[in-house]
Parts: structure tokens; sequence; C-alpha cells
């Protein structure tokens, strides 16, 4: 008895001992279900916020970005330093002297009122499996328009690896357009106006969006499908695929829809016919005609927004996003701009699960050379289960690593990236940098 009494007791301190590591590796679906209380008591928490950068943010770079296909002389830019015996400006003060967006057309005439109600019947109530909001909801809204899919069609090609913590807004696009007859689109910068005029003209809408279930939880991203709205009592209709429309009816307040989808960059996806792809350009309008008219109003906004809260973190964020893109576009000295905005949202914190979601962070920082700062944000992204899972961070990894030398922990993270999601843009791009097909 002495010696079983022993060996129970010391088979308890070794399952305790070992019960952090089993819990933190049991893949996200398993790991799902275990008890609250377990979890919060032997798996390390999420740091509360992503590194802050080591270098001071230079925010005037990222505000004197000049606006593209501006009709009027581009102003000049805002010094990146004060002159030499005044005072280091303030972020009002340099947020003032920002250059103002210009809208490249003025509609002729205005459009016609919307109805202060509208609401698009035929959508189904889908509940997701584990962390499949984005081919859940994008199942809600091909099965709409009669193209008869379910959840998993969808992630075996958005997502084939079932723990993938992200299905980008283009692989879900991409998913329509090569899949199905219809076409579909991925935008950034819309509002609720925007949100109005589509749905009332028969459009449902995938928004992105930040959601923080509860503390425990931690914040989140997550896509819903706005189809009606109703002026009156200030909401959206949603087809909430996490929460379900069982709670609230699915109602989403204008104002809560703001914040969160702010967290975003405000990015939508329209599916659409193609029949109606003239109509879907009207509805958009001239700030959506293109790519780099799209992402500079992108980037009015985010500054507008910083001229009332400079101290927000997504908007910095937004910025960035926002400049990266525009730098992609054909202008790469807009790259420093954007990597200082991001050093602007990092100092004053971002959810630490950010980059599960969102990559323009890398992208600028690679563009300077910062290979040192894509491994420390690659790294603290890594150091969880979830983070992982996420391909994009270890193809950033990979980048980063081939830019310091160090190519066979290169080869290691590009192979990692491949495995995970190999038919997708990022799995191609690692294969490639492996050399292969």
């Amino acid at each position: 008895m002495i010696l079983l009494t022993g060996a129970v007791a010391l088979g308890a301190l070794v399952l305790w001992w070992a019960l952090p590591g089993l819990v933190a590796n049991l893949p996200g679906r398993v790991r799902h279900y275990v008890p609250a209380a377990v979890i919060e008591r032997v798996i390390t928490p999420l740091p509360s916020a992503l590194p802050a950068p080591a270098a001071t943010p230079v925010i005037a770079l990222a505000l004197a970005t000049p606006a593209v296909n501006s009709p009027s002389p581009t102003p000049s830019p805002v010094p990146a330093t004060a002159p030499a015996g005044d005072p280091t400006p303030t972020t009002m003060a340099i947020i003032a002297a920002a250059p103002t967006v210009v809208a490249t057309t003025v509609p002729a005439t205005l459009p016609p009122p919307l109805p202060p109600y509208a609401r698009i019947d035929g959508l189904p109530i889908i509940p997701q499996k584990f962390n499949n909001c984005g081919p859940t909801n994008l199942t809600i809204v091909l099965n709409h328009y009669g193209i008869e899919v379910d959840q998993f069609d969808v992630a075996a090609i958005a997502r084939p690896n079932y723990e993938d913590r992200n299905v980008s807004p283009d692989e879900l696009v991409a998913y329509v357009n090569e899949n199905t007859s219809l076409a579909a689109a991925a935008y950034a910068g819309g509002d609720i106006d925007l949100l109005r005029r589509l749905v009332a003209a028969g459009f449902p809408v995938i928004i992105e969006k930040g959601l923080e279930p509860d503390a425990a939880t931690g914040w989140m991203g997550h896509y819903l499908t706005v189809f009606g709205y109703d002026d009156i009592t200030g909401h959206l209709l949603t087809r909430d695929t996490f929460l379900g429309p069982w709670r609230g009816d699915g109602l989403a307040a204008y104002r809560d829809t703001e914040r969160n989808w702010a967290q975003f960059n405000n990015t939508f996806i329209v599916v659409y016919p193609g029949e109606r792809a003239a109509g879907l350009r009207e509805l958009l309008g001239p700030d959506f005609a293109d790519e780099a008219t799209m992402w500079n109003a992108a980037a009015g906004k985010a500054r507008a927004t910083l001229a009332l809260a400079p101290d927000d973190p997504f908007a910095w964020f937004n910025l960035g996003s926002s400049l990266t893109e525009l730098a992609r576009l054909g202008d790469a000295a807009l790259f420093e701009g954007a990597a200082a905005a991001f050093d602007q949202a990092r100092l004053l914190g971002l959810p630490p699960r950010m980059l599960w979601y969102q990559f323009g962070p890398y992208e600028a920082y690679l563009a300077g050379g910062r290979y040192d700062d894509v491994v420390e944000l690659a790294n603290v992204t890594l150091d969880n289960q979830g983070g992982r899972n996420v391909e994009e961070t270890w193809f950033y990894l990979g980048r980063a690593l081939a830019g310091l030398g160090e190519t066979a922990d290169a080869a290691a993270a590009f192979g990692r990236a491949a495995r995970l999601n190999p038919d997708s843009s990022v799995g191609r791009a690692a294969r490639a940098a492996l050399g292969e097909g």
C-alpha cells in the first residue's frame, strides 16, 4: 500500500508538472473543450500586447504622405524633424499639417435617399465550426445566391489546415472567383453608409472586424455577414456565425460596428453575379475606382481618425497598412512612412493576436531592412499553439532570416509555411523561395 500510494503520488506530481505542456500542445479544436479554469491555471497567458519598437516612431514621416492622383498640387510634406531651435512638434500639430486627401471626382448629382429599413431575405443561419468564421460566412452568402456548398467545402480549399487561425479576405475572394460562377472582391475603407447602400441594393456584405467575447478569451479577428439595417434603432442586421443570431436577434449597433470594424481597416467583401458588376461599381463610388485610389482614401480616413484620436493604435495600424499597399503598387518610398505608423501603433499597444490576421508590418519592415523587428514579431506570434498555425508568420520569418543570412533556418521556415497551406498564394511563394515548382 505504501509503494502504491507513493507511485500514485509520484504519477500525480509528474502529471501536474507535464500538464501545461500537454494542454498547450493539444490541437486547438480539442483544447477548445478543456474547461476554462484548467486553461487559465496551466497555460501561460498571451502577452498583454505586441512588443513595442526599440526606436522612437517618426510620426511626421507617417503622416506626411502626399495624396495620390490629387487634382490639385500636392502640398509640401511635413518635415520629419522640427526646425533647429524649435521644440519637437506635437502629434496634433503634425496631424493638422498633414496633407489633405482630395477626392478625385465629384458626383454630378446626389444619390437618392435610402429607405430607413432594408433587409435581404434568404440567408441561412449556419453556426461555424472551430475557428471557421471566414468559410462559414462565405457559405452563407454563396447559399443565398444558390451555390450549394457547406463550410467544409470552402474550408477544404481556403483553409486546408484545420488548425489555421486565419483565412484572409483574399483567400475567400479567390475561392469564389476560382470555384464558382460568381465574382467577388475585397475592399478597405468602408463605412456604415456604404454598407447601407449595398444592402439596400441587394448585396449582402461580409465584414472583417475585431471581437473580444470575454477577458479570458481575449481579442481576435472575426467575420460576419451584414444583410440588413434599421436606421430607426441604429442597428445592422447580421449573421454572426460565432455569437449567433439568437443573441439579440443578430443586431449590431452602428456605433459598435464602427469601432470593431475599424480594427481591420474597415475591410469588406462583396460577392456578386457577374452581370451586376457595373451596378456594384456605381454603388461603391469614386473612392473604390481603382486600388491606388482606394488605399489613398483609406489612408486619408486613418489620418482623419488620428486628428480626433491620436492615441488610437488601430488607426495608426490602418494608416501603416494603407501606405504599405500604396508602396506595393509602385511607390516604394512609402514603406518608410508605413513602418513609422506601425511603430507608433506598437508603442500605443496592439492586441497580441494582431499579426495572426494582418501582415503589413512585416512587409514595411522587410522593405526597410529591419529584419530583427520581423523576427521578434514573428517569434512572439509563434510562441503559442494558435500562432504556429498561421502560414504567413512562417513565410515572413523565412524572408527575414534570409535577409540576415541564416539560410538554413529560413529554408525551414519557408518549408513550414508551404506545408501549412501549400496551394495558397503564401504557400506558393514559400515553395518558390525554396526553389520548388
